[in-house]
This record gives structure tokens, C-alpha cells and sequence, in this order.
């Protein structure tokens, strides 16, 4: 039986709002909800987190939930680009040209 992620760790990555619409000129939302993401998920503790989602987890269950947590967040950051009249790539789009990139050197280039 897969083991699920770790309850409070899950818990706690879900509640993380992604940043907030008032930030500095020329940052964007996506630039710092990136940042604190790879900042977050690198750590020794988003590491650990990391490993309980995807082991022991033969039919991807619990990446699938990592998965969705981080495509909630993206959600409403686009959803705020377009109230602002910006154009704003898919969920889809993110998730592959921003997260697995993130995700590879994370997992497989940690230095």
C-alpha cells in the first residue's frame, strides 16, 4: 500500500498562498511564487517531503497530490494576471516549462 505524504507537511504546502498581487516593481507574481517554491521544496525538509510523496507510491497517487497542490497555487496566480488584462500561459504550460525543471535539478542536480 503506498505510503501518502506526510499530513502536515501536505497541509502546510496547500495553505501557502501564492504571493501576493502588491510586490515590487518589476517582480512578478509567478517570478516570486517560483522562487519560493524551488526555495521550499530544496530545503532538507522539502526534500524529505519529496521523498515520502514518491516512495512507495507505484501508481503515483501521492505525486499526483504533490502535483495538484502546485497547480492549485499556479491557478490563482494566472487567474490574477488575466484580472489585470495580462496574458498568462496554461496551468500545463507552467507545470512543464517551470516546475519539472525545477523539480530535475531538485531530484537529480542538487548542488
Amino acid at each position: 500500500m503506498p505510503k501518502p505524504p506526510h499530513p502536515r507537511r501536505a497541509e502546510q504546502s496547500a495553505r501557502i498562498p501564492p504571493p501576493s498581487p502588491h510586490r515590487s516593481k518589476g517582480e512578478r507574481p509567478s517570478e516570486a511564487w517560483a522562487e519560493q517554491f524551488l526555495d521550499e521544496m530544496s530545503s532538507p525538509p522539502g526534500r524529505a517531503y519529496i521523498r515520502d510523496a514518491l516512495l512507495g507510491d507505484p501508481d503515483g497517487t501521492n505525486a499526483g497530490q504533490c502535483s495538484a497542490y502546485a497547480a492549485e497555487q499556479i491557478e490563482v496566480i494566472l487567474a490574477r494576471a488575466a484580472e489585470r488584462g495580462e496574458q498568462a500561459p496554461d496551468v500545463e504550460t507552467v507545470l512543464d516549462r517551470a516546475v519539472a525543471p525545477m523539480m530535475y535539478r531538485i531530484l537529480f542536480r542538487p548542488n
